[in-house]
């Protein structure tokens, strides 16, 4: 019956608390994949992670002491701001340990997704992608749009920056950059480039992510001895 269950929350939720590894303590395994669903409900034919889902979720495994850390795969294509950035904000303000792995891609608010964590990692081969916020629909008043546009870039900005290594003015830099994307404006980062510009931690994989885990584990340990 157990085993259903876990079963069920992987495929539900794409989360898993593993719990074989007895003297480190219990690892929860979360994913961020696809598309960062907001307030508009996506096509059922997208992949998709749902912040309904992944806060409560969150708030529960800070609640649970029988949960000694997090672990984040993600894989996203970025999605709403505003969903993205609550949960960056949510991950970010965690006291149990958290790490990131981004494996294939961390674009748009997937960037402040990957840094919220205390320690992150990125795949040889995933890539990173920094651009300026864009809005889809109707829009009313051109000049009330570009300062609502600036306002929500500079919310963004300004975490991923208190998150990783990479000032402001660097981050805006990259944003407009005419020269990687030749439709589009932005920055592209492939593993070792995102941690050379301070974004992330390190290149790494699982394993990497598993010894990280397990080290903040253990100092997270050593402060309530």
């Amino acid at each position: 019956m157990e085993e259903k269950e876990k079963d069920k929350k992987i495929q539900d939720f794409g989360q898993v608390v593993l719990e074989n590894n007895k003297k480190h303590g219990k690892i929860h395994l979360m994913t961020i994949i696809g598309e960062i669903e907001g307030h508009d409900v996506l096509p059922a034919s997208s992949k998709s992670t749902k912040y309904e889902h992944i806060l409560p979720q969150l708030a529960s495994i800070e609640d649970n002491e029988e949960i000694d850390g997090v672990l984040f795969l993600m894989n996203t294509v970025g999605g709403d701001v505003s969903a993205g950035l609550a949960l960056a904000e949510m991950i970010a303000s965690m006291s149990k340990p958290t790490v990131s792995l981004v494996l294939g891609d961390s674009h748009s608010i997937g960037v402040p997704l990957a840094v919220s964590t205390d320690y992150s990692f990125i795949a040889p081969t995933a890539t990173m992608i920094i651009h300026p916020v864009r809005m889809n629909g109707t829009i009313i008043g051109a000049p009330q749009t570009f300062d609502y546009f600036k306002m929500i870039q500079d919310r963004i900005v300004r975490f991923i920056s208190s998150h990783s290594k990479v000032s402001e003015d660097e981050l805006e830099k990259m944003m407009m950059n005419t020269g990687i994307l030749t439709k589009d404006l932005g920055t592209i980062l492939v593993g070792q480039e995102a941690v050379d510009k301070g974004l992330v931690n390190g290149v790494g994989g699982i394993k990497e992510a598993f010894a990280k885990m397990q080290e903040l584990m253990n100092e997270k340990g050593k402060e309530h001895d």
